[in-house]
């Protein structure tokens, strides 16, 4: 019997079992009436179709869980140390703290490993819906759980999250501000340390650099993609300054690559801002214990995880749930900007 499409019920179970329904009902509830040899053949139909036990109450009672899933494909030691994430998680749990809702957060390897495990969170009713991070272009999440019909709300532009309701940020928009401002001071020769390329905000935000630097006629812009993690944009910072025509400026994508790129910056005797000046993306308090504090596009990241909550629980009430953005990264400067000073 081949297993079913959509989302797992206890008839399927019962079904793939041989048995009916009450036979499963006793069998989950651990009560008399079914034999061992039963109840074995029971569980182990449930676990073939991904009816996954710790979710057998709910299941057969037919009322939804209350738990809302999360998936993030990230190290997990990135994660600890990341900011940005902590604060977005803290925003979602105040929101569903609110409604008695857990969240069910799982690190997974890669996209595949994530559409497996969403779908089986879905079919085994694990979850009442799920909040989907990180989109690629051509993102292979959005045909394979679109298919499943999982409730979702997906964080990133529209152009990249097909018809699953999404939330997101002016990418764009806050890059032509940093490059704007940045050449405000004199700037000529700016580079950006982005993501990885793959990730459909690291691409949008290069192309509004790229866009931008045209714009006001700026010909010495570099772009290095590369991990978030501190060790490579370490890396990347110290292949732009030794390069004979070195940037007197530079935007990284998040507040970690920042704060090693002003390490290295140390370390080859540049000093911030008079020979280079940085900025970072995701304002957060480590930008502001680093010497001089890190100028930065700042927004508040716990509202965006708050609102991306209030949005699945529009959806998942039946009310409208409509696309959004949320309010666009503005720039805080600090003392790590300024005019170019040294050449």
């Amino acid at each position: 019997m081949s297993a079913p499409t959509g989302r797992v019920t206890i008839k399927d179970v019962a079904a793939r079992a041989g048995v009916s329904k009450g036979a499963v009902s006793l069998a989950f509830n651990h009560k008399p009436g079914v034999s061992h040899a039963t109840r074995d053949r029971i569980f182990r139909a449930a676990q073939e179709l991904g009816w996954a036990p710790d979710a057998r109450a709910r299941s057969l009672s037919g009322t939804r869980v209350d738990t809302v899933g999360l998936a993030i494909c990230r190290p997990a030691r990135l994660l600890g140390l990341e900011p940005w994430y902590m604060e977005f998680v803290s925003g979602i749990e105040s929101v569903l703290a609110t409604r008695s809702c857990s969240l069910l957060l799982h690190l997974v390897r890669d996209l595949p490993e994530e559409i497996a495990l969403q779908r089986r969170w879905w079919q085994a009713r694990q979850i009442g819906g799920s909040l989907l991070v990180d989109f690629r272009t051509d993102d292979p999440r959005v045909p394979a759980l679109g298919a499943l019909g999982l409730p979702a709300v997906a964080v990133g532009h529209p152009s990249l999250t097909g018809d699953f309701t999404s939330v997101w940020t002016d990418d764009a928009g806050a890059t032509a501000e940093a490059v704007r401002y940045l050449a405000a001071l004199g700037h000529r020769r700016i580079a950006r340390v982005g993501g990885p390329a793959g990730l459909g905000h690291s691409a949008i935000r290069a192309a509004a650099f790229d866009a931008t630097m045209r714009e006001l006629g700026l010909t010495g812009g570099l772009q290095v993609a590369t991990g978030f993690e501190d060790e490579e944009g370490a890396r990347a910072t110290r292949s732009l300054v030794l390069r004979p025509d070195r940037p007197t400026a530079i935007l990284y994508d998040n507040d970690i690559m920042a704060v090693a790129g002003a390490a290295v910056a140390a370390e080859t005797g540049l000093r911030v801002p008079h020979d280079l000046s940085l900025l970072a993306w995701d304002d957060s308090q480590l930008c502001r214990l680093t010497h001089p504090a890190l100028s930065a596009m700042s927004h508040d990241v716990h509202g965006f995880g708050a609102d991306v909550a209030r949005t699945l629980f529009a959806l998942l009430d039946g009310e409208e749930a409509e696309s959004h953005p949320v309010p666009t990264p503005s720039l805080t400067p600090r003392g790590s900007t300024g005019p170019p000073t040294g050449g």
